[in-house]
């Protein structure tokens, strides 16, 4: 019996696939994916100028991420953010029909009005003549799509378009897997903070596994927070704490620092030692409350109703544990010197200073620090002196 003949495009499709479910899979990045199977399918003969993923992400300021391939140019990667503009750009665009009908949408860019579809203008203008987009659905119900288009007078040819649909379930696999890990990535590290995220990926989550930074802390709260909020509605009190919270973490982490946990009103940031170099991070920890009390005071009329913060300062030792039981676990910052500072922070009030730090803290300045006397802090045997700036 004869074997049976292999076509060229059998040879070109399983290339395709052994590389997409090889090396590709191997790839964390998108962006490197799309690039290369770009070449590759120019390689086989496929005349792909342009190629698009874009997809829903999760994530607290982003609605939607893609990367582009362009023949001959570097890939961009775009992020677009919550907002009308969004929503406009997505319900005027071919994605909005493929999620809808659930099927490929195919377009001769000549036939096609320039009203018709969000972008179309623009494709026109740099020579693109035929679009391919598919959908792509992940088991998490995010919907998605795939985008090639060609400067090809002619075209993308059927069996082009059959090669194209062949490696779509192999490439779906692939973008879906670098889409759940960067998922995971990005909702860990907003909700736990960039350091504990990096040990929950790399399985350091078991219970009383501690870490212990050496650093700069720095403790804030809202006055009268209780007070205030009380008489808010529940929706209100969320936008009052996120316009406050976005006076503060800002200049933290143009310092540098790291923000390690929200507790109501309440804000626990860390700025790492430097080496041997305590005093900058000190310094770095001074610079950052000193701007977000001066954001506080300009924001004064976007808030719902007056609000002043207290912050202290401490240099010591943070330490941050898997604590919880059962299936229910946290990463929460523990140790004396934390308490210290939460404590610290509690003479704002009582002296009417919305700055304060530890002797410990003081002893990085580069200047003087004003003394304003030794205190008794509640939990704490002895007195500890406390200064401003």
């Amino acid at each position: 019996m004869e074997p049976a003949q292999v076509e060229p495009d059998d040879i070109t499709l399983l290339a395709l696939k052994d590389w997409l479910l090889t090396e590709g899979r191997e790839s964390r990045d998108i962006s490197h994916v799309i690039a290369r199977l770009g070449v590759r399918l120019n390689e086989a003969g496929i005349p792909v100028d342009r190629m698009q993923f874009g997809g829903q992400v999760l994530h607290s300021e982003h609605v939607a991420h893609s990367s582009t391939w362009i023949k001959g140019q570097e890939t961009l990667q775009q992020l677009q953010t919550y907002g009308q503009e969004a929503i406009d750009a997505y319900l005027s665009s071919p994605m909005r029909e493929v999620h809808e009908e659930r099927k490929s949408l195919f377009l001769w860019l000549r036939d096609i009005p320039d009203e018709r579809y969000s972008g179309i203008v623009e494709l026109k203008a740099d020579g693109y003549t035929h679009l391919l987009c598919f959908p792509v659905f992940f088991v998490n119900g995010h919907s998605n799509v795939i985008s090639l288009a060609t400067r090809n007078d002619d075209g993308f040819a059927a069996r082009h378009i059959g090669v194209l649909r062949k490696i779509m379930p192999a490439l779906i696999a692939v973008i879906e897997i670098f889409s759940i890990y960067k998922s995971m990535d990005d909702v860990l590290r907003i909700y736990v903070g960039n350091d504990p995220h990096h040990a929950i990926l790399a399985g350091d989550i078991g219970r009383g596994q501690v870490t212990r930074i050496r650093s700069a802390i720095l403790f804030a709260d809202m006055r009268s927070y209780t007070r205030i909020t009380s008489r808010l509605e529940p929706e209100d009190v969320v936008a009052l704490l996120n316009r406050y919270f976005d006076c503060l973490v800002p200049p933290i982490e143009a310092q540098g620092g790291e923000v390690l946990k929200y507790m109501g009103d309440g804000l626990l940031a860390i700025f790492r030692d430097r080496g041997d170099d305590t005093g900058a991070a000190a310094q770095s920890a001074l610079a950052a409350a000193s701007e977000a009390l001066i954001r506080i005071e300009k924001a004064e009329a976007d808030f719902i109703v007056p609000i002043r913060a207290g912050i202290a300062l401490h240099h010591g030792e943070a330490a941050y544990g898997n604590v919880g039981s059962g299936e229910r676990l946290d990463f929460t910052v523990v140790g004396r010197d934390v308490n210290l500072t939460s404590r610290l922070a509690q003479l704002n009030k009582v002296l009417g200073e919305p700055l304060l730090m530890s002797s410990q803290f003081a002893r990085h300045m580069d200047s003087q620090m004003n003394c304003l006397g030794a205190f008794r802090l509640d939990g704490f045997d002895g007195e500890v002196e406390v200064y401003r700036p």
